[in-house]
């Protein structure tokens, strides 16, 4: 890949899976299968998903370095319930862990594009700019 298309891939890649997300997230707990019928505040969940989206679009490092590790909440929640519920419950569970799997793996390579671009350019820590 070109030196300038890996963060931009990355970040596409990291921005598109948390919208997903957001999207799943939704879906799931109002419309396709609620915990309760008419949907329920589990829908709630997705409102930290809308915290790292500014971040994310800015090229933030920090940003990209604490989603990778706040993603295993959901991937956690999406396990459980991926063995635990049944039906389209499950299968949307297990959409989610791949989603999140997604979305640590773009954050990951980004942060580490950047930090090897960093120290190439002699840079203590890169900036919140692309390089």
């Amino acid at each position: 890949m070109n030196r300038s298309t890996v963060p931009d891939t990355t970040r596409a890649l990291a921005v598109a899976s948390l919208l997903a997300l957001i999207v799943l997230g939704l879906g799931w707990e109002l419309w396709w299968a609620p915990v309760r019928p008419g949907g329920s505040l589990l829908a709630l969940k997705v409102l930290p998903l809308t915290l790292p989206l500014a971040g994310l679009l800015k090229r933030r490092m920090y940003t990209y370095r604490w989603v990778s590790l706040f993603v295993w909440l959901y991937v956690a929640e999406g396990a459980v319930r991926a063995t635990s519920d049944r039906g389209t419950s499950a299968v949307l569970a297990a959409v989610q862990v791949l989603l999140c799997l997604l979305l640590f793996t773009a954050c990951a390579l980004h942060v580490r594009w950047r930090l090897r671009q960093a120290k190439r350019s002699g840079l203590a820590s890169p900036s919140t700019e692309t390089p």
